[in-house]
């Protein structure tokens, strides 16, 4: 199995854990990882520490880009990053990706990933939707990313909030393909 290439963007929208989460998942499966880039929307950090009462974004293995880091590596799409996930996915950030509104970082590499037939996986936590926010889906799905709702699964019987976060998070590594030991339906 080659070694994937993965930008990994967070919003502000609630829902730090499923962040969290995902770090520690992707530092779990090093071995499959070539390169984690990382990117934070300036509320994203703030939510960060209102929700999970800590910094520990800045001790993360990966390298941070700034959000209007225009020459990271994945603005552009000779870099090949073959993934991008957004977790959380704010409702104003799936709204620019879905209208190719390239204003920084984190909307350029998704723009990047679509126009290149690579793999755009985009983690909204909000509710209810709106009509422009199904609207928005609808939009990005059509123009090849993936709507992965943190949605969390209870069949698994999750013992705390990270297990449940782990239930989405999980879904979305196997949605980016990579080989992972989690909870599967009528297997375990």
């Amino acid at each position: 199995m080659s070694k994937k290439k993965v930008v990994v963007g967070v919003t502000g929208a609630s829902g730090s854990v499923y962040a969290k989460v995902l770090f520690d998942r992707l530092i779990e499966l090093h071995e499959q990882v070539a390169e984690v880039g990382v990117v934070f929307s300036t509320n994203a950090r703030e939510v960060w520490k209102l929700e999970l009462g800590n910094s520990d974004f800045e001790k993360l293995p990966f390298t941070i880009y700034n959000s209007h880091d225009f020459m990271a590596p994945f603005a552009s799409g000779s870099a090949k990053y073959e993934t991008m996930i957004v977790c959380p996915c704010s409702m104003g950030t799936m709204a620019r990706i879905a209208s190719g509104v390239s204003n920084d970082l984190m909307t350029r590499a998704a723009d990047v990933v679509l126009k290149e037939r690579r793999k755009l996986i985009l983690v909204p936590r909000d509710t209810p939707l709106s009509l422009i926010h199904l609207n928005n889906m609808k939009t990005v799905t059509e123009a090849g990313g993936i709507i992965a709702p943190a949605s969390p699964s209870f069949y698994s019987n999750p013992k705390d909030f990270e297990d449940l976060a782990k239930t989405v998070v999980d879904r979305v590594l196997d949605l980016a393909g990579f080989d992972l030991n989690s909870y599967r339906w009528s297997e375990n």
